[in-house]
Formats: C-alpha cells, sequence, structure tokens
C-alpha cells in the first residue's frame, strides 16, 4: 500500500540538519515593523518567525546537490559544471543556446534589452513584478491578457492563468508590428499561482505562427505546472512529468528561468532559445553585464546544484507533496474564514485582502494592512501581491490594481505541517479583528519595484 491512501500529507524526505528560529514577543514585532517603514521586505530576517515572504532561492536544497556542490568547477571559460548544467537544461527545454544568468530579472533585462524598446508592446497572460519592470525600462507597454476567470478570486476554473488567445488575435490584428514576443508565465504567479493548460499553449503558438511572432516563456514554475496539467487536463492524466514538461517547451521559441524557483536554487538563473542571432545578441549584452557566456553570473558550484536540483523538481512523489501541502493550507484557512483566491495555486495561498477588509479603499492598500498584521500577530512574513506592487503608472500617476492579494508563498522542502497548522492559527487570530485593521500610505518610495523599498505608515483609524 503506498501513502496515497493515507490522508496525512507527509513530507517525501528527512531532516539532514535544522535551523534554528527566534520566538519574538507581539512588542518585538511591532517595534522591528515599525522601524522597517511598516514594510515587511525592509524586516530583518532574524525578526522572522516563518517566512513566507517569497519561495525564490529560499527552500531547502538537497543532500545531493550538496554534494554536487563540491564538484563546482570555477574556471573562467568552459567550465565542466557549464556543461552539466547546460544538459541538464536541455534534458527538460532542448533549446540550441542555453545563457546562464545570476537570477531571473537578469534574463528579462538582457531579452528585453534585446527586443524592447518604445512604442513596442509584450503581451503575457499576467507580468510578475520584475518581468512588467524590465519591459517597461526599455520604454515598451506591458499587457496582461489573462483570461477573465483569471481576474474572479472565486472562479473555479482548473486553468486561470491561461492567456486570452481572442484577446491576443485582437492585439495582433491591431498592432502586430509593435509586438516583438509573446510571453506566458507558468505558473501565472501575479494571478495567484494558476497554471495554463497544453491545449492554451497550443492555441497561443497558433496564433504566433500565423503572425510571425515569438512566444517564450516564464518558466520558472514549470514543474508545477505540468502536475497541474497531469491532474486536470483531458488526455494528461497519469502522464511523466518529464514528458509534459517537454511538450510545453516544444511549443515555444525561448524562455527566461528563476532557478531559485523549480529549479531548486538558492541563486541562479538562464535565458534560452533556439534563434542564432537573438542569441548572439543577447550573448553580447551577458559579457557586459554578467559575466562569461559558461558561467553568467554564477560559481560552477551553483551551476551544478541547478543541474542536480532540475532532476529533482520532477519527481513525482515531491509534487505530489507539494501541491498537496499547498492546497492543505489554503483549505484550512478557508474553514477559519479567510477569503482566499481559489482553486489553490502550486507555491503559493493567496489571500484576498480587499475581500476580508472592505472597509479599505484599494489606494488604502488593503494587502499591505494584512501583511503588516499576520507579522505584528504572530510572526508571519508575506507579500502584497495587489495595489502597492502593480498600482504605480508609468507615468508616475496611480489606481487600484485588478485584485489586491496577499501571497503566502511556501519555501520548498523548508517547513514542516506544524509550521503550517502555526500559519493558520495566525491567520485566524488576524480574520477576528479584520474590521479594525487601518489602512496604510506610502510616505517614501522609489521610482519602479516601489514594494521592494517604499515605506508607509498607518492610516488614521
Amino acid at each position: 500500500m503506498t501513502t496515497e491512501a493515507f490522508s496525512t500529507i507527509i513530507e517525501p524526505f528527512r531532516i539532514h540538519s535544522v535551523e534554528p528560529l527566534r520566538l519574538t514577543t507581539p512588542e518585538q514585532r511591532r517595534s522591528a515593523v515599525r522601524d522597517a517603514g511598516y514594510n515587511l521586505f525592509q524586516v530583518r530576517a532574524e525578526d522572522v518567525l516563518i517566512d513566507l515572504l517569497t519561495d525564490s532561492g529560499t527552500g531547502a536544497m538537497s543532500r545531493d546537490q550538496w554534494a554536487a556542490i563540491q564538484h563546482g568547477d570555477e574556471s573562467y571559460a568552459g567550465s565542466p559544471s557549464y556543461y552539466r548544467f547546460r544538459d541538464a537544461v536541455r534534458e527538460l527545454f532542448p533549446f540550441e543556446h542555453v545563457i546562464p544568468t545570476h537570477q531571473g530579472r537578469a534574463a528579462e533585462k538582457i531579452l528585453f534589452g534585446v527586443l524592447g524598446g518604445p512604442g513596442l508592446v509584450v503581451p503575457n497572460n499576467t507580468h510578475f513584478d520584475t518581468t512588467r519592470a524590465n519591459v517597461e525600462a526599455t520604454g515598451a507597454t506591458a499587457v496582461d491578457l489573462v483570461i477573465p476567470e483569471g481576474r474572479d478570486p472565486q472562479s473555479l476554473h482548473p486553468f486561470k492563468g491561461n492567456l486570452d488567445v481572442d484577446a491576443l488575435e485582437a492585439l495582433l490584428a491591431e498592432r502586430a508590428d509593435d509586438v516583438p514576443v509573446v510571453f506566458v508565465t507558468i505558473t501565472n504567479n501575479s494571478g495567484g499561482g494558476q497554471p495554463v493548460s497544453l491545449a492554451n499553449l497550443r492555441a497561443v503558438r497558433e496564433v504566433c505562427d500565423r503572425y510571425g511572432k515569438r512566444l517564450f516563456l516564464d518558466a520558472c514554475r514549470f514543474a508545477e505546472n505540468a502536475w497541474f496539467i497531469r491532474e486536470r487536463e483531458p488526455g494528461q492524466e497519469g502522464r511523466a512529468v518529464v514528458d509534459i514538461v517537454r511538450d510545453i517547451a516544444a511549443l515555444a521559441d525561448g524562455m527566461t528561468m528563476s532557478a531559485k524557483k523549480d529549479p531548486m536554487g538558492n541563486i541562479g538563473g538562464w535565458l534560452a532559445m533556439d534563434d542564432d542571432d537573438l542569441a548572439a545578441r543577447c550573448r553580447n549584452v551577458l559579457i557586459l553585464t554578467e559575466g562569461f557566456p559558461t558561467y553568467g553570473g554564477l560559481a560552477g558550484r551553483d551551476l551544478e546544484a541547478l543541474a542536480q536540483g532540475l532532476t529533482e523538481v520532477v519527481d513525482h512523489d515531491y509534487l505530489r507533496y507539494r501541491i498537496a501541502s499547498t492546497a492543505y493550507l489554503g483549505e484550512a484557512l478557508r474553514k477559519v474564514g479567510m477569503p482566499v483566491l481559489q482553486p489553490t495555486g502550486g507555491h503559493a495561498v493567496y489571500l484576498d485582502a480587499r475581500a476580508l477588509l472592505p472597509h479599505l479603499d484599494p489606494l488604502q492598500y488593503p494587502g499591505q494592512s494584512l501583511a503588516v498584521a499576520l507579522y505584528e500577530v504572530g510572526g508571519v512574513r508575506s507579500c502584497e501581491i495587489g495595489t502597492v506592487m502593480f498600482g504605480r503608472q508609468p507615468d508616475g500617476s496611480e489606481r487600484a490594481a485588478s485584485l489586491d492579494l496577499v501571497r503566502l508563498a511556501i519555501p520548498r522542502r523548508t517547513y514542516t505541517q506544524s509550521h503550517i497548522d502555526y500559519v493558520i492559527e495566525v491567520c485566524e487570530r488576524v480574520v477576528r479583528t479584520a474590521d479594525d485593521l487601518p489602512g496604510y500610505r506610502i510616505v517614501d518610495e522609489p521610482p519602479a519595484l516601489r514594494h521592494f523599498t517604499a515605506r508607509f505608515e498607518p492610516l488614521p483609524s
């Protein structure tokens, strides 16, 4: 009998070493977040008990990844560690050119620096923060074309990350000459970690082919997306995840990757494509900004760890545990009255702050209010995905985001079920006092990606 016959979710690994957590008092947490300008990115990590700010680079590497690090070759050019990394990428994404970068936003910076520019338009199901910022930094416009169900927090559509094919067709019919590349983000992080179906990718590919447009993937959570395809898409049930990933890759002309997510790294990323000319132009920028093409801002040991991580992330036992444990958190939060975006995504649970805090206008940042409350009550650090992150427009004006969410991103192989049960308790306490939570205003902000460093203050009750 397998563990699938039991209701208890067990981690398919044993803990090899431990890292201490610091317990703090509510008074200490209130002081810490106040000193940080009520910005959780500015709170010191040692003052956080359960850190769900991001799943990017925060996971636990395996015994075999740490062993692989010892094989790292730090030669400046032509390191064997690069070729092991390249081959591991190609095993899943068989693109001709694999260009390592220090993380995903570096790949975005290089690609949009080459393809972007004033007057151009880059469509995506939903751009995440650094993707949008790197598009807009070139003068181009980032356009989100997720299906209507993807904007409805309570819709149970199984693939709410799908790109609206009719909307893409309409955009290309009107402005095809202004579109250098079409992007699809898997899973759709800004929209709740929702997956994209193979059928949708095939439809997007068909439209791109008719208009002669490149199709690129922002594929940092590719394995989770493939698992959802296996579990939810007709005709895909029971297939090997590696085969689904290869089918996804075959529909694209290239990809950007933050290897700090599904590839299980603490640092790293890559840019990959088949186009020889585009790759040459991107490598030229890489050499200026990142490093030589066979290390691209990474140490050889980092490349070795990523190569091993790519073999581990497609393991079915791991993915079953990963998706089931996130769903466990989402279901439990719904039971205690916390509004949650449905269905639960792969890497995170997204709290619907606008639904929980209807007394706050979106421009009073309900997501920020909820995130601060979770930290003050229980030391849980989360991330606002809403009007703070996306409200500021390229011309400096501000408008409400389509959703005001708070993301509880689950680091890979890091927390146990008891940690998650504690998070549920914290959320339950916050729900009880939701009517009393204040709005916030920004007192200082940078011109781009303001959520990382802005400072806030609570509004009077």
